[in-house]
């Protein structure tokens, strides 16, 4: 496998890595001032104590959520950057975070906000800054299509990770095996995601059904459309390294995969909080620590030290499109929903490590 001749992204050139730490320095430097930010923005919009560190809790689990539903998005980046001139590399890792924070994290919550609301760009931003009651009104009366379409959405990237007839890592493994087995089925997930869907309206009444049917069903939709862009974008990759490798075209590239790796984030951030600044703090920092992770991954050359973290996060996607499903019908904290995802993300990483032990003691 070729390493390629391109400097490592952080300048140094004398083969050695940085320490851990200095990769995710300018993430530590986001993550206090944003989390400072969070904490100030929940003492002006209650002016309670219980009410800013509930604020700043959600700051922290969407950061959080946002970083482990991305680990996947840091594997794809450091796969492609690697065949990327370190030129290209820094602006991706620079532009990109640009891009990434204040395109996907901000404007299209917006656009969502706009759509599910009924209302015009620059209301919805007025009311988000000026009249949080309001505001909260409005997304409290769109929530159920925005839960129904973002379940949707975000169950069919849980189940197409464990629907793959050419995943050889199980973590489950009673589960996943049977899932994997299954996987040759065409549109298997289609029908699990449609199933439930139709499952879940039958517990709604009258328009409420008609409306969460119809939202699960653009969710699905929106989902497929991703794919078939994706699938479109890497039969012409071949064009793009043989013309102008980490050119222009290679950072669209780039940015599209990452636009589609975020949307499940962002859609799923609406599980926790409906204010338009809080998602954007969170999830702008949990953006900082992936491409911290991406710059890291790439120096060191490993992308796979801890095996099962990946399955931890889409079972935690999973379980967060169950929410969603389920909220319409029963209230369920925040703390709750966040915990979940966190403690599942966790429970996989311990797991990675007992297997790295045992296997390193076994041995060749």
């Amino acid at each position: 496998m070729q390493q390629g001749n391109n400097p490592p992204l952080g300048g140094s050139t004398s083969g050695t890595h940085r320490p851990t730490l200095q990769y995710f320095k300018w993430s530590f430097i986001v993550t206090v001032l944003g989390l400072a930010l969070g904490a100030l923005l929940g003492w002006q919009t209650t002016g309670t104590v219980g009410g800013t560190l509930t604020i700043f809790f959600i700051c922290a689990v969407l950061a959080v959520l946002e970083i482990s539903l991305s680990f996947d998005n840091a594997i794809v980046n450091a796969n492609k950057l690697k065949e990327m001139t370190p030129k290209w590399q820094r602006r991706f890792l620079t532009w990109g975070i640009l891009i990434a924070v204040f395109g996907m994290r901000i404007v299209f919550p917006l656009l969502i906000v706009v759509v599910a609301a009924n209302i015009g760009p620059w209301q919805a931003m007025v009311l988000a800054a000026s009249q949080p009651d309001e505001y909260s009104r409005i997304m409290h009366d769109a929530h159920l299509p925005i839960a129904a379409f973002g379940g949707t959405f975000l169950m069919m990237v849980g189940l197409s990770f464990f629907f793959d007839h050419e995943k050889d890592v199980h973590w489950v493994r009673w589960l996943e095996h049977r899932m994997q087995r299954y996987a040759t089925v065409r549109g298997i997930e289609v029908a699990v995601v449609l199933v439930t869907v139709l499952i879940f309206s039958r517990f709604l009444e009258g328009a409420d059904s008609q409306v969460f049917f119809h939202s699960a069903i653009w969710g699905l939709l929106t989902f497929l459309l991703v794919e078939v862009l994706g699938g479109l974008l890497d039969s012409s990759q071949e064009a793009l390294q043989a013309g102008a490798k980490g050119g222009i075209g290679a950072f669209l590239y780039l940015e599209v995969l990452d636009a589609s790796f975020s949307f499940d984030g962002v859609i799923g951030a609406f599980a926790l909080t409906h204010n338009l600044f809080v998602i954007a703090i969170g999830l702008g920092i949990g953006a900082m620590y992936v491409r911290s992770m991406t710059i890291m991954l790439v120096e060191r050359g490993t992308l796979a030290e801890y095996r099962f973290l990946e399955h931890g996060a889409f079972y935690a996607i999973i379980a967060l499109s169950v929410i969603m499903f389920v909220q319409p019908l029963v209230h369920i904290p925040e703390v709750i929903t966040g915990l979940g995802g966190a403690t599942l993300i966790g429970i996989s990483f311990w797991s990675s490590i007992r297997w790295n032990r045992k296997n390193r003691a076994v041995g060749p």
